[in-house]
Formats: C-alpha cells, structure tokens, sequence
C-alpha cells in the first residue's frame, strides 16, 4: 500500500498538471464532506436539542437553529481558504481568487448570521409585557444596516484584495452621496426615537390619521414605517417619519380612562316647546324619576313670583314651569340611573344654540365601557327610550318634510278645496 502511493506521488510529479488537478479534487471533497458532516450530524443534534416545537423554533427568520445554519457555512469556507495554498502546482493568480471569494463568502455569511441574532433578540424582547410600551424594531433594523455596510465593505475589500481603510478612506468623498442615499433611512431613524422616547404610539394603540386614510389599531412599529389595520380590515402603511411631521389622534388616553363620551343632541321641534298647564303638571307626577322635581321647582318659581312686584296681576309676569326644562331634567335624572352611565365622569344636559332644524337638547356624558359593540349598544338604549319617552312631554322632534308629508298636505288641500262631495 505504501509502495503503491509512492509510485502514485512519483507518477504525479512527473505530471504536475494532473498533480494540482488531482489535489483540487480532493480539496473539493474535503470541503464536501466537511459540509456534509456539519450539516447532517452537527445540525441535525443541535436542531433536536433546540426544536421543543415553540413558536420561536418554527419562527423562519429568528429561529436560533438558522443562526447556527448560517454559521456551518463557514466550514467549508474555512476548508477551502485554507487548502488552496496546500495544492501544489497552483498559479498564484488562481490561490489568491479562492483565498478572497472564500473570505468574502465568510463575511457574508457572518453578517447573514449576525442579521438572524438581532432577529432572534427582538423577537425574545417582544415576549416581555412591556415591549409594546417601548418597541425596538426600529433600532434592530438600524443595527442590522449597519451590518450589512460594514460587512458590504469588508466583502469588497476581499474581492479587490485591499484593505477596507482604504475603502472607508474614500467613503468620506461620498458622503453626501451616502447622505442623500440613506436620506429617508435616517430621517425615519429620527421619527422612530421621537415616537418611542415621546411614547406618541405603542403598538394596539387605536390611531386615526384622516390624511393617509388610517382609523384603526397599530399592528406593527418598525423603521420605516407604521402599519395600521383599520376597522374594515384593510391595512394603511405609514411613513414613519410622517407620525412626527403629521398630525394624528390617540384614542389610547380614553380606553385607559375606562369611558367613551356620548356626545349627542336632540332636535326639538320648536313649536311644540311651552308651559305646562296644571293638568299636565299632575299627569307628570306620576314619573319616578321626577320625584321631588315638580314640587322643589314650583316652591322655587312661587318664591321669585311673590317677590315681584304686580307678580299677581298677570299670568305673564310670572315664571312658569315648561315641559322643555322638565324634560330636561328628567333626561338627566335617566342618566344618573343607567346602568351603562360612568358617573365619575362628566354628565350634563344642556341646550345648544336654536337653528334652522330645531333646539338641539344635547347629550354630554360619557359610557362605562370603551368597547366599540358595547358602547354603541349603550348610546343607542338612551336614545330609544328618550325618543320613545318625548311625547309624554308635549314634545317633538324637528324632522324635515319628507314625500308622505307632502302628499298628505297636497291631499288636505285637495279636500278643502273641493268638498267632501268631491
């Protein structure tokens, strides 16, 4: 056997073509098996030591697994930088090829490496509570450009065979080129530490910005953008560098508070606003909700009425009580008793200012709940019972005429005009 290799090794340095041919196939299959191994023993071990079937290990861009993939590929790398310069018969030209594809190759992979690891950190801080208070999407993706440059570098240098100071010499002539290149990048750099050390926006914060067509809650912070899913399910994509130079609402300060304001009128009609006679004053005392009311009212109008001078003589010097202010404390009172009413908060029934479409009797309080559905349903049990209850105070509300009115009114005059006979 040894005889038969040394007769080879003789016949090959005779030969030393087929020498250097021979020697880079087995530096070829080194490099091979070298891959082989690592992929299929090495990795194989780690992926069943680090598969516990966690969303984390099946996380295609974080999974530490795919860290470790990334690195294997260094080993061949390594083989063949380091065999070439054990073949012999090799032109120099050709060593120094292989010698800097295969240490660019290795950057590469470090930097795709190094990518996956900052992938892996932020997605292991989105796991504490607090990580929606202060995301650090942006910043992972500010560190991993600046991987990706240096390692952009580093490959180039390897390629042209020179020291990357030189390359990074030259990069202060393209600096503002770089600047104008990376304008946006930077300037979103800016936007991101604003909103985050501002605390402007966390992620599920409910946002609305009117001028991109965002109304919605924030489903992602990252660099370059803001990612809002509106209430119909679509998804608006904001610059985030226009969180800062835009103006947009939080609603975040009213889920926390734990009450969504009611803020709605009533139209009266107001014709049908006056005073209230003794008959509807009786009538309007069988109210619960109006207990004491009437009585502490008219004791309070008797008092002002008797201190004015021929207050007696005639009924209009007097103040009198009207279903318009009756009605309005009894909304109030119905308010104060709702189940669905936050009481710490605001409440009030006031009149606004009368227009073309009635005296708005406006509604100012605020829901016990912030959910959408539940708020809704509580707005809406309110109004149905005031626009059922209004009648029983002699009140309407205004409503422009619609066909049917005016049909009617065309048939009234129909009749007036031609009789019952016609």
């Amino acid at each position: 056997m040894t005889e038969d290799f040394a007769l080879l090794q003789a016949w090959l340095a005779q030969r030393p073509a087929a020498y250097a041919v021979a020697a880079s196939c087995a530096l070829l299959l080194l490099a091979w098996l070298a891959n082989w191994l690592t992929r299929h023993i090495l990795l194989r071990g780690l992926r069943r030591m680090l598969d516990d079937g966690s969303s984390l290990a099946r996380d295609p861009e974080a999974a530490p697994i795919r860290i470790v993939s990334r690195l294997a590929n260094v080993i061949p790398a390594l083989v063949l930088a380091l065999g070439t310069k054990a073949v012999p018969n090799l032109p120099p030209a050709l060593v120094t090829v292989v010698e800097n594809v295969s240490s660019a190759f290795i950057v590469l992979t470090v930097a795709l490496a190094l990518g996956n690891a900052l992938n892996l950190v932020n997605v292991l801080y989105q796991r504490r509570p607090d990580a929606q208070l202060r995301p650090i999407k942006g910043y992972v993706q500010v560190l991993k450009i600046v991987v990706y440059v240096v390692a952009a570098i580093l490959i180039v240098a390897s390629l042209v065979d020179r020291s990357p100071l030189i390359l990074l010499s030259g990069l202060g002539a393209m600096a503002a080129v770089l600047l104008l290149i990376f304008q946006d990048t930077l300037l979103s750099l800016v936007a991101s530490v604003q909103l985050s050390s501002n605390d402007m926006v966390r992620i599920g914060d409910w946002i609305e910005m009117p001028q991109v067509n965002a109304d919605g809650d924030v489903i992602d912070i990252a660099l370059h953008t803001v990612k809002v899913q509106n209430w119909d399910k679509t998804i608006t994509t904001i610059p985030t560098k226009r969180m800062i130079s835009d103006s947009f609402r939080n609603w975040r300060g009213m889920r926390e508070s734990g009450g969504r304001r009611i803020k709605r009128s009533l139209f009266i009609d107001q014709h049908s606003i006056r005073f209230l006679t003794d008959e509807e004053r009786r009538r309007l005392d069988r109210f619960a909700l109006l207990d004491g009311y009437l009585p502490a009212k008219e004791a309070e109008l008797e008092a002002w009425n008797a201190s004015l001078p021929g207050g007696e003589r005639d009924v209009v010097n007097r103040r009198r009580v009207t279903n318009i202010g009756t009605f309005r404390a009894y909304v109030e009172r119905y308010l104060r008793r709702h189940p669905g009413v936050h009481q710490g908060m605001t409440l009030m029934v006031r009149q606004l200012a009368p227009t073309s479409d009635g005296l708005p009797l406006e509604l100012y309080c605020f829901a016990n709940t912030t959910a959408w559905v539940a708020y809704e349903g509580t707005q809406s049990d309110i109004f149905d019972h005031l626009l059922a209850i209004l009648p029983e105070f002699g009140l309407r509300v205004f409503q422009h005429p619609s066909g049917a009115d005016m049909r009617g009114f065309g048939d009234q005059l129909r009749r007036e005009f031609t009789g019952p006979a016609g």
